[in-house]
């Protein structure tokens, strides 16, 4: 990594002196497995006389041309910037080199299909990785047109952001595709997805009377297992819904999905050729939540060609505008337009959890973050960007209006179509639709850090008539902020055998303390819901009365999104030691049973399994396990047959399972001799089982060779990996840390899948013989590896699990010797944050 950062202010003076026209790539993919040729054309205007830099990550530059002199390529090219001195008023730059194929998910990146010995490649560019392809002004300010010519081998597909024209022979088993020029866009968008491919077709009609073809790609191996009529099916409907919210016509030719090998994230954004992970891809069965999610990673990236896309912010400190609006949107979307009618019940059960939980941490930021460098924004891909930033979005539209906010942002879209923005562009439309300051609530609410938390103060008479009504608001000490929150107050009683609402208020919450007379007077309900329908950003806590209703009749709420918001209070006290962690096991396993919604049943539960391996007391811990997972093992035995419900209880038994006994049921399970009615123990499933025998000790080596020799893919690979990783033994954990540590030749998925395998541990003092060489290694991994791997490593190698005082200690010592690199301490403060919120909630335990 060193070399390859940018800086805010070098990208700053870097716009100051140039304005990029359009790029001429021409790719040959037809070179060798490690190299690629690139020649780079690129037309620029600059200020007559000035210097300036274009980045260029390769392995040789072989030649540079500026304004038809030829430079010395080793005097001006270090392999990670090309120097440009004494430039012209208008310009053209010639880079021809070699780049390099990654296995990192960064750039373009090279993946060998194991089952049929295709090569396939993409790419994958966010946040400065189109400088692994060609020559480019690495920043999204500098926007410009792209034209690609691709050579690659003749039974390929070759998909860009432009229509994929007709290929022309080239011999030799070769073909070239010349792209039409793509509208102006910025580089991180543009995209290359080449090799046999095999996809499926469609096409739908635009607001303004176009066609727009479809496409749905996935790799031939995987092709069977393609929902594509599903997926266009989503597509229109997403389609239909964004044009006529955003009163904007798609601003791409045409619309393709990939769904593509070892990719980091779950979808990019590219214009008009969006990537998806190929989880994505359902080859065995998965649970209802991960079929939401799929829909709405849809419907946000189809939401990003708007925005992101047409209208891209200028620099990276507004990142989160683009990530936050598209998951806003995309939830919106899924909620109105698609079956997946709870979608804000999804929202509330996991982004909202994932935003307070990251809202806790040291490293908190405001949602308009500084962005100094590029490993800043590597960094903010997070709760807050996303998560926190599309809860604050949703808390404005509760505030200006659902009508205002959507005629606001689409004035926004035309005014600046193709353009750059910052935040106040967009804020200005939104005065406009609405009447409404937004000066002060931006500053509250986007530009200080940190969650609020809200909590009824009520009193009653005798005769149970609330005398008094108020919200109280408070703040942590480190970030003092109290805002102005857009909420409702659910009151619900005990109907019938049912919770249900009688009545709902909505107001304006601002200071510590907002008085409520409306509801003086009133007959006290059971239940006190603050931020009913969840319209806030604010941690939610009940009134003592109100959280015993809830937790005796937590499975008796009618509306999903109620239940969530509960589940979601008991939680954030549990994490808070404010209540027991043990009392939260048995609230999850006392209740869950009855859920109705499929990411509130996995959130749930992965909180559960969060509980009893760090935050009850460890004299208690494995007792505690021992007894959820035989709680899940009967919930599974009790659930509807082939019921999404006993799809999961069975998978989290498998995560917590460890005695004999239920490592005797997991075998039987797996090997046909245990059935539930209605389980299907697929593909996947069976590798899940595998890992938790492994990890018991009840299998080895031999199974997982099996295993792999039966599932020999990309999928069967990865959970090799972690199988392998999860042996208990003291090698087999030394094996895994070698394995990643000791080579840096590792693709990223199985890198990863190797991590989440180290963490799992039989005993967990096994890890204890690793933090000494965890901090060892951590500079070496940060200057050696690229931002990922680092980011895999440093994640998800740290013992986590030990959640002592030792660990906590050592780390602690790293931070205190280490003052830089930023982004590596800010990872490394997040593990210690997760140690020391663990030792508190085991105090508390313990005291319980």
């Amino acid at each position: 990594m060193p070399g390859e950062n940018l800086t805010r202010i070098e990208a700053q003076e870097r716009a100051s002196l140039v304005r990029t026209h359009s790029y001429d790539v021409s790719l040959d993919l037809t070179t060798g497995p490690e190299t690629f040729r690139s020649t780079t054309t690129v037309r620029f205007s600059a200020k007559k006389g000035s210097s300036t830099f274009i980045d260029a990550i390769t392995r040789t530059v072989h030649s540079v041309t500026l304004n038809g002199v030829e430079l010395d390529p080793a005097a001006v090219s270090d392999g990670v910037r090309i120097q440009l001195d004494g430039l012209e008023d208008e310009n053209e730059l010639t880079v021809d080199a070699d780049a390099i194929y990654t296995n990192t998910g960064e750039g373009l990146h090279r993946f060998v299909d194991p089952v049929d010995g295709e090569v396939y490649l993409y790419s994958q560019f966010e946040v400065p990785d189109s400088r692994r392809m060609f020559a480019v002004f690495e920043q999204p300010d500098l926007k410009a047109q792209f034209t690609f010519t691709v050579t690659a081998p003749a039974h390929w597909a070759v998909v860009s952001n432009s229509p994929t024209p007709e290929p022309t022979d080239a011999g030799d088993g070769k073909k070239v595709w010349a792209f039409a020029p793509t509208p102006v866009i910025s580089s991180y968008i543009t995209a290359l997805i080449a090799g046999p491919y095999e996809s499926v077709h469609s096409e739908l009609t635009s607001r303004d009377g176009r066609t727009i073809p479809l496409g749905v790609y996935a790799r031939k191996s995987l092709a069977e297992y393609l929902d594509a009529d599903y997926i266009f099916d989503k597509t229109r409907e997403g389609f239909a819904f964004y044009e006529e919210r955003f009163d904007y016509a798609y601003p791409f030719e045409k619309y393709d999905q990939l769904f593509v090998p070892e990719f980091n994230a779950g979808a990019m954004e590219n214009a008009g050729a969006v990537t998806f992970t190929e989880t994505y891809v359902f080859r065995s069965k998965v649970t209802d939540a991960i079929k939401e999610r799929r829909v709405v990673t849809i419907l946000h990236e189809l939401a990003h060609m708007w925005f992101g896309d047409l209208v891209t912010m200028k620099w990276w400190n507004d990142l989160w505008l683009n990530e936050s609006f598209a998951e806003y949107a995309s939830t919106l979307a899924t909620a109105e337009a698609t079956e997946w009618t709870e979608a804000w019940t999804t929202f509330a059960a996991m982004e909202k959890s994932w935003a307070y939980r990251q809202d806790q941490l040291p490293s908190t930021h405001p949602i308009v973050a500084t962005i100094n460098d590029l490993e800043d924004v590597q960094v903010n891909f997070d709760g807050i960007t996303y998560a926190k930033g599309a809860s604050v979005l949703k808390q404005l539209v509760a505030w200006v209006g659902q009508d205002d906010f959507l005629a606001g942002v689409a004035q926004y879209f035309k005014k600046h179509a193709h353009g750059n923005t910052e935040l106040k562009d967009l804020l200005v439309e939104l005065e406009a639709t609405s009447g409404r300051d937004l000066t002060d609530w931006s500053k509250k609410w986007l530009e200080t850090a940190g969650v609020n938390t809200l909590r009824p103060e009520l009193s009653v008479d005798a005769d149970g008539t609330i005398t008094s009504f108020a919200v109280l608001q408070s703040a942590a000490a480190d970030h003092p902020t109290i805002r102005p929150h857009r909420l409702a107050i659910g009151l619900y009683n005990l109907r019938e055998g049912k919770l249900v609402r009688d009545q709902r208020i909505e107001l304006d919450v601002d200071g510590e303390r907002t008085e409520v007379a409306e509801l003086v007077g009133t007959k006290r309900p059971d239940l006190v819901l603050i931020n009913d329908d969840d319209l806030a950003y604010a941690k939610i806590r009940l009134d003592e009365a109100s959280l015993a209703v809830a937790i005796e009749h937590l499975s008796d709420i009618e509306s999903p999104l109620a239940r969530s918001l509960v589940w979601g209070a008991v939680w954030d006290a549990t994490r808070d030691a404010e209540t027991s962690a043990s009392d939260y096991v048995r609230l999850v396993l006392g209740n869950i049973a009855s859920e109705t919604e499929s990411t509130t049943i996995r959130t749930t539960l992965n909180q559960l399994v969060l509980a009893a391996n760090a935050y009850v007391a460890p004299e208690r811990q494995t007792e505690t396990a021992h007894a959820a997972a035989d709680a899940l093992w009967e919930l599974a035995k009790g659930a509807a047959a082939g019921s999404d419900a006993q799809f999961q209880f069975v998978k989290f038994f498998a995560a917590l399972a460890s005695t004999d006994e239920q490592l005797a049921t997991i075998a039987g399970l797996r090997d046909g001799s245990i059935a539930l009615d209605g389980l299907t123990v697929d593909t996947d499933l069976s590798w899940e089982l595998l890992i938790a025998l492994v990890a018991g000790g009840a299998a080895g080596t031999a199974e997982i060779d099996a295993a792999l020799a039966a599932d020999n893919t990309a999928n069967g690979g990865q959970f090799a990996a972690q199988a392998r990783a999860s042996i208990p033994t003291l090698e087999g954990k030394q094996a895994a840390w070698d394995s990643v540590f000791g080579s840096d030749s590792l693709p990223n998925t199985i890198v990863r899948y190797t991590g989440i395998g180290f963490q799992r541990a039989k005993e967990k003092s096994v890890l204890a013989a690793f933090v000494e060489p965890y901090f060892a290694a951590l500079q070496g991994i940060w200057t050696s590896r690229t931002y990922k791997i680092a980011e895999y490593l440093v994640e998800g190698m740290y013992p986590a699990p030990l959640a002592n005082e030792e660990l906590r200690d050592a780390t602690r010592a790293w931070l205190d010797a280490n003052s830089e690199p930023a982004a590596l301490r800010r990872m490394v403060v997040e593990n210690l944050a997760g140690v020391e919120r663990a030792l508190a909630a085991q105090k508390r335990d313990a005291s319980a």
